[in-house]
């Protein structure tokens, strides 16, 4: 144990960053169209991917943002829709090397994302600060420098162009959620139950003073609690998965 976790240092980490980090270049280049399409500056798009790096949270917080919400929704918000990295943080803590003071679990858990925990969590051995900085290096730099890349262009690209351009990151949320929905009847059931309460809230007149960051917290408990009260994973199932 001691040899494998010993070689997980900083440049394994580096490297095992570089798909990440290329893969979030892409993604983020949309999200920077997105921000300078609903009025933000490039320099606010860029500070967002650099103090928040959550693809699903920061779409969510942008709406929140246009829409004039307050802090408490952009709060509860960015909590629900972030709640998951609290579960991956905790499942990554079983796997930590003794060097992992309390400062550096604090700095490192800014870069636990889902991908970031894939990696690190399928690794041998005890994750140490090192490995887990030089996983984290990369793919926060391809997130920001795609951000800035994005928002740059939107001032740039015709509209037609840029319009185009700022659906990619809704598709990723898409590519997302397809292929698990194929096979598992709860997610299925919490994409319609979301779907369903978002078209409610959005078109029925009575709920009209729900703004967008509570829509999303109102569909996303809905979803939630009736996929798990309907399919519930049993104790075998959650640890093959």
């Amino acid at each position: 144990m001691k040899n494998q976790s010993y070689a997980l240092h900083f440049s394994r980490g580096f490297r095992c960053g570089i798909p990440i980090a290329l893969g979030y270049l892409s993604v983020s280049f949309g999200f920077g169209i997105v921000a300078v399409n609903k009025g933000l500056s490039p320099l606010a798009a860029l500070l967002i991917s650099l103090t928040n790096l959550t693809s699903a949270g920061q779409v969510a917080g942008l709406e929140v943002i246009v829409t004039g919400g307050t802090l408490m929704e952009m709060a509860l918000t960015q909590l629900t829709i972030n709640l998951r990295y609290f579960l991956m943080s905790l499942s990554l803590s079983q796997r930590l090397s003794p060097a992992f003071s309390l400062p550096h679990r604090l700095l490192a858990s800014f870069g636990i994302t889902d991908e970031i925990f894939g990696v690190s969590s399928s690794e041998k051995g005890l994750v140490t600060p090192s490995y887990m900085y030089g996983l984290i290096l990369l793919p926060v730099i391809g997130w920001s420098l795609g951000t800035i890349l994005g928002a740059l262009a939107g001032n740039l690209l015709p509209d037609s162009v840029k319009y185009a351009l700022g659906i990619a990151i809704y598709g990723m949320f898409v590519a997302i959620v397809l292929p698990p929905a194929k096979k598992d009847h709860g997610i299925q059931l919490a994409v319609g139950l979301s779907v369903v309460c978002s078209l409610i809230l959005a078109y029925v007149p009575i709920f009209s003073f729900v703004t967008s960051g509570f829509s999303v917290i109102v569909c996303a408990l809905i979803a939630s609690a009736v996929a798990a009260l309907l399919f519930p994973i049993k104790e075998g199932e959650e640890e093959e998965k």
